[in-house]
This record gives structure tokens, C-alpha cells and sequence, in this order.
């Protein structure tokens, strides 16, 4: 009945959608493996992508190939750049997407690849020989034989949703959950924990005063995610902004005795960074209020996202607690916020490749690894599905370095760290910030991304090397115009900025705080008329390129530094209890997480650099 599959993906959230297509796009025979066709792709929390690092993740999937930026253009409603205040190395695309048009866009692409096909079950086991994975098992009892598996479970692994005194199994609202694969994995010699997130209730946005709430607007010109030619974004919805007030938390704190959460019977870890609002009152209550950010779902539907007022408490204290809102006095909900519950597996038992240390072929990806949203979740499974691919075809797997993307970040913070909650990417989280900014993710991914054979971005490539051509030559005019203190004095003057008294060259005016391209590009005639060919996004690549050339340099030598302990390999068998120079808590965790190289190890939570040094000295060096 079944063909032998390259690639078997189980799971059509965003972390599957990408393995899918990364596998299919490098010429892999895909199965998509999903318990309702109707849901692929659904965004099951908020209607958004991107945000503060999550962002750069989206332009990075789509640098390499991946669609969920192109998906995100195609059905996005508002768009913003953040912290357009701070430096360039912080600013972060954020996109409301139409929750309806997204999935079905995404469903459209895959089946539209040719080597995509589909199947709507319950996968309950794998098939797992002599240590490889071969094929999965469907609730039916289907064998569907398989050269690699790819699992993208999100949070249906014994999923357990929880509103109030009410529990109930279920990886989503409205849809059970997946038995079988964590009870295998188990038995195999894997170890798996609990994690919980949540979602807030769902509103009726024509029930709700947006007259009595702050409006949020998007950018004026508002940009994209992807590198391709998608469509401007035109119409934009607004967004608006409320407060909770103490009325609201008292009312909240009515139902903590019935709570999920303080009564004990959640056992799973929450997100930190995006904690329930009975969480944020009770961890926070010297805190009056806490904003809300109510958010429209689509443009074809009233119902509208609470975002900030994600709960478990029981439905009627939502409910109640919600009318307390100013502006929702009068709203109806369509549906209340619950917690769930599901199982993970701790990432220290994969390669770098995302391939489970003990069945070859196996790769996890998304929410199974301990992380939690849509865009960790996408960027895993497009890793997974590259090194599923090569993995079947004996290739070396291709693995993103810390300092080549915020993807490298994440895995290697997943692999060598671990995580015991729910892990979110920030900005914080890389040392790189200003090499890994959003404008330059196609400079820096695209040329790898073909290398690996995705003939689908030649077009990319093309446009990446003109935009580094377009850049230098940029540069080189800056660099070489000179301007006359009357040309530019008055416009300094209006920052501030101490005036020239001399002739001099443009490029030390660029240099200057608050002075950007655009800016003497309205008092300097030859600029303008040479910076006209060039769109707005490609002035800015070259702007920051320019202001923060001293920065990137220095950056760079500390990733050539790094890259040399990255190059020092470790082998699987070393015993390093041997190694008496070694802390003990040293020999327990490196002797756990078995590093590849000195660099990995040297990012192990408890390894101090004095560990290092005696790796080094046992290494020759």
C-alpha cells in the first residue's frame, strides 16, 4: 500500500510543515503524517510570527529555503519592526498573520510539491531495527516502512488540557491525544519529562469598546520576512491595548483554589517568559496593572486574541475576570484559555543534526525538544529535515554554528545545555548579535543553503550577490563624496550634532549617532539621485554595514577564536572519569552529553574553563 519513504514526518505543526518541505526541496520522498488534514500549519496560540530574536528565526528559515516567511508575507495583516529605537542588532520583524489564510496557505504549498504526499492518522510507534529507524506504526496498525522519521509531535504526547478542576486528554482544544510513541521511546532508553503551556480565551470583537483602549498601529511602511518577490503588505489592521486592573486580579484570585496550577495537579514546567496571568499577579502583585494586547484573528472573523491573559483558571472567573477590563465590559468569549500538559524529550540526547544519539535516522524537532513556539519550532524542523535527507543518503549532516544564525544558537543552547522549561529564543541568548541581524540573514544563510542543493534558490543566490555588489557600491560612493560645511551644518544642527568646518567626506557624517542614509539623502542632491535604484532595505544593509564596519570586526575575531575550539574534536569513546584534572561534576556531565568538540563542551553547564584547559592539554594543545 505504501511506498518506501525517503522521510517520514509525524506531525504537521510548523516544525513539521518545514521538515517537510527541506526534505522534499532537496529531493527526498516525504510522507506527512497528521491526525486531522484540517489543522496543518494551525498557529494553535497566538495569530503572529516573529518578535524580538524570533524574528531574525523566520528571516533565517527563509534564507534557507524554508517557507514559513514567504507564508507569513502572503497572509499577515499588521506588520512591525521592534525596537527600531536600539541598535540594528535588536531590531525584530513581528507580524499579525489572518489565522485561517495562513494554515491554508501553508497546506496549498505542500500539496503542491510533487514529492509531498499525505496521511491522515495517529502514528502510535516506530519501527525500529538493529538501531535505525525504519517506518512508523499507525493507530490502525498500518506499517509504513521509512528510511528516516522525523518526529514533530508538538503537544500531543499524552497531552492533558486543564481548565479549572476540569482535565481532560487532548493535544489541542477539540483534538486528542497522541498515545504510544513516548511509552516506545522509553522502553528504548530514552528520558522524557513534562512541560505545560497555555493559551488565553478567545473574545468576540464585536462585543468589545476599542474606543476605550490605547490603538496600536503597524509600521507606516511596513516591510516583510521574506527575501522573494511576496506581496507588499496593503490594508493593515490595527491592534489595540488594555490594562488589567487590581478589580481584574482580585477577581482572578477568587478561582486560585481551584486552579490547576497552585492546586498541584499541573506537574509540568511552564514558559518563564510568557507566564499565565494568575502567575504574573501572584509572582508580581506589587504590580497594579499588566497590559493586554488584543489582537484580530483575521480579517474575515470578528473572534480576537487576548494576548498577556493566558489562564487555567476555571471558565467563569475567566469570564468574569475579563469584564473587568476596560473596554471588554460587555464581551462575549467564544472560548476560555486552558493550560496543557504534554511530554518532551530533554535535548541533551541529540546530535547537533537533531538525530536522537541512540536510533540512528530519528530526528526530533519542535516542542518534543522542550522549546516552545511556532518559530523554534519551524527553524528545528527545518534542520531536521535537511539532515533527514542526508542522513539517508550518507552525507556529513549540516549543522549552523552559534555564530553562523540564531538557529545555531538555539541548537546548541538545546544539545549542550538542556533545558528543564519551556525555551524561547531571545537576542540575549547570542553573542553575536551584530553579525546575526535580520537584514544580513540571506547574506549569510542563502550561499549555504544552495551549497546543499536546493536548486529552488539559485533566483536567492543571484539577488544575494547583487545586494553584497549593490552594498559595496554604496560604500565605495559614501566613502568617496565629500560635502561642504554648508551642505550639512544645518541639518546637524537640529541633532545636536557639533557642525563640520571643513570640507570632509560623507562617511564621517554617517558615523555619527542619530545620522542615517536616508536623512542626507534629503539634503544632498547626489546622494539621492545615486541611492534612487536602491530600495529601502538594501540602503539600510549598507547603512549598518558602514556605522558598525569597527563592531562586525570585532566580533568576527572572537568567532575565529571560538571556531578554532570548534574545530578540536572529542571522540564518542573517551572515558573521562580518567581525566583526574577534571571536576567531578565536569566527568559527570561531559561523560553524559558526550560533546563532539571542545567548543561544546566548553558551553556544558558546569564545565568551568579550568575543565577546558585540562581538555586542551590532554588535546596537544
Amino acid at each position: 500500500m505504501f511506498p518506501t519513504y525517503d522521510v517520514i514526518v509525524v506531525g504537521a505543526g510548523h516544525a513539521g510543515c518545514e521538515a517537510a518541505v527541506a526534505a522534499a526541496n532537496l529531493g527526498s520522498r516525504v510522507l506527512l503524517v497528521t491526525m486531522n488534514m484540517q489543522t496543518i500549519a494551525q498557529m494553535s496560540c497566538n495569530p503572529a510570527m516573529g518578535g524580538v530574536a524570533k524574528g531574525q528565526i523566520v528571516r533565517e528559515i527563509d534564507a534557507l529555503g524554508g517557507y514559513s516567511g514567504i507564508v507569513t508575507d502572503r497572509t499577515m495583516v499588521q506588520f512591525r519592526l521592534l525596537n527600531r529605537s536600539k541598535g540594528p542588532a535588536m531590531w525584530s520583524p513581528r507580524a499579525q498573520s489572518d489565522r485561517q489564510r495562513f494554515a491554508e496557505e501553508w497546506r496549498m504549498m505542500l500539496e503542491a510539491h510533487p514529492l509531498i504526499d499525505f496521511w491522515q492518522e495517529m502514528v502510535k510507534g516506530l519501527i525500529v531495527k538493529d538501531g535505525r529507524a525504519q517506518g512508523v506504526v499507525t493507530g490502525m496498525g498500518l506499517e509504513i516502512p521509512g528510511r528516516s522519521v522525523v518526529l514533530t509531535n508538538g503537544t500531543f504526547l499524552n497531552g492533558i488540557i486543564h481548565i479549572g478542576e476540569k482535565q481532560f486528554g487532548g493535544g489541542r482544544a477539540g483534538e486528542k491525544a497522541a498515545t504510544g510513541i513516548t511509552e516506545q521511546l522509553v522502553e528504548l532508553g530514552f528520558e522524557s519529562g513534562r512541560m505545560k503551556t497555555g493559551t488565553p480565551p478567545r473574545l468576540d470583537g464585536r462585543t468589545i469598546n476599542y474606543e476605550a483602549m490605547d490603538l496600536q498601529q503597524g509600521d507606516e511602511e511596513p516591510g516583510k520576512f521574506s527575501y522573494s518577490d511576496t506581496p507588499p503588505l496593503v490594508d493593515q489592521l490595527p491592534c489595540h491595548i488594555a490594562y488589567t486592573s487590581q478589580e481584574v486580579h482580585d477577581t482572578l484570585r477568587t478561582g486560585f483554589d481551584r486552579s490547576p496550577m497552585f492546586n498541584g495537579r499541573i506537574q509540568g514546567l511552564g514558559p518563564r517568559y510568557c507566564p499565565s496571568i494568575e502567575d504574573k499577579i501572584d509572582r508580581f502583585a506589587d504590580k497594579d496593572r499588566h497590559q493586554l494586547f488584543i489582537e484580530p484573528e483575521g480579517r474575515n472573523t470578528c473572534e480576537v486574541y487576548v494576548n498577556g491573559f493566558s489562564s487555567s483558571l476555571p471558565e467563569d472567573v475567566q469570564y468574569k475576570a475579563i469584564r473587568k477590563v476596560q473596554g471588554l465590559e460587555n464581551a462575549k468569549m467564544f472560548r476560555p484559555g486552558y493550560a496543557i500538559e504534554y511530554d518532551f524529550f530533554p535535548p541533551h540526547q541529540l546530535e547537533m543534526s537533531l538525530e536522537t544519539r541512540l536510533v540512528k535516522n530519528l530526528f526530533f524537532a519542535g516542542q518534543i525538544n522542550g522549546t516552545t513556539g511556532y518559530e523554534e519550532a519551524g527553524c528545528q524542523g527545518l534542520m531536521a529535515g535537511i539532515n533527514a535527507h542526508r542522513a539517508v543518503r550518507e552525507e556529513a549532516p549540516f549543522i549552523l554554528r552559534r555564530s553562523d544564525a540564531y538557529i545555531g544558537v538555539l541548537i546548541d543552547d538545546l544539545v549542550n545545555k538542556g533545558t528543564n522549561e519551556p525555551y524561547r529564543m531571545f537576542t540575549s541568548r547570542a553573542e553575536f548579535r551584530i553579525l546575526l541581524r535580520q537584514d544580513n540573514a540571506d547574506v549569510r544563510l542563502t550561499p549555504l543553503a544552495a551549497s546543499l542543493g536546493m536548486n529552488h534558490l539559485d533566483d536567492r543566490l543571484a539577488r544575494v550577490r547583487e545586494k553584497i555588489d549593490s552594498g559595496s557600491a554604496i560604500e565605495k560612493f559614501v566613502r568617496e563624496l565629500s560635502v561642504e560645511p554648508d551642505q550639512v551644518n544645518g541639518f546637524l544642527s537640529t541633532l545636536d550634532s557639533a557642525p563640520i568646518t571643513q570640507k570632509g567626506k560623507l562617511h564621517n557624517i554617517l558615523l555619527r549617532p542619530h545620522v542615517s542614509l536616508s536623512d542626507l539623502a534629503v539634503i544632498l542632491p547626489d546622494l539621492s539621485a545615486f541611492l534612487a535604484p536602491y530600495d529601502r532595505e538594501l540602503q539600510e544593509y549598507a547603512e549598518i554595514t558602514m556605522k558598525y564596519e569597527g563592531y562586525i570586526q570585532r566580533e568576527q575575531e572572537m568567532v575565529d577564536k571560538m571556531n578554532r575550539l570548534e574545530d578540536m574534536r572529542l571522540t564518542d569513546a573517551f572515558d573521562y572519569h580518567q581525566l583526574t584534572g577534571l571536576s567531578l561534576e565536569a566527568r559527570e556531565k561531559l561523560s553524559r552529553q558526550r560533546p563532539r568538540t571542545i567548543g561544546q563542551a566548553s558551553r556544558i553547564s558546569g564545565v568551568s574553563p579550568a575543565d577546558i584547559s585540562v581538555l586542551l592539554i590532554h588535546a596537544g594543545r
